[in-house]
């Protein structure tokens, strides 16, 4: 038998790793999907750049040309966001 270092088994456990063993995995893993959504680059919605990072709950900045606007606690466009910009495009498309 060879003398090998036995790797970790399941997987990495990412940014929830500091919660150790509390709070149950389902909860762990959902932080985790939850903090890297938030972590990562969103598209402007006025110069078209992934550049739009967090400022805090529900505030959104460009870093590029200093757009800041409201959006989800998460991520900058919501589901329903999407739902009310798709509704009110419509609505202008009809009168014009």
């Amino acid at each position: 038998m060879a003398n090998r270092k036995q790797s970790a088994k399941g997987r990495v456990v990412g940014s929830s790793g500091r919660f150790g063993p509390r709070y149950g995995r389902f909860i762990r893993k959902r932080v985790n999907q939850i903090e890297q959504l938030t972590n990562a680059r969103h598209v402007c919605p006025r110069c078209d750049q992934a550049t739009v990072k967090r400022e805090g709950t529900g505030i959104w900045a460009c870093r590029k040309c200093g757009f800041k606007f409201a959006g989800g606690s998460y991520v900058p466009e919501t589901p329903a966001m999407r739902v009310a910009v798709r509704s009110i495009e419509r609505s202008l498309q009809r009168e014009g």
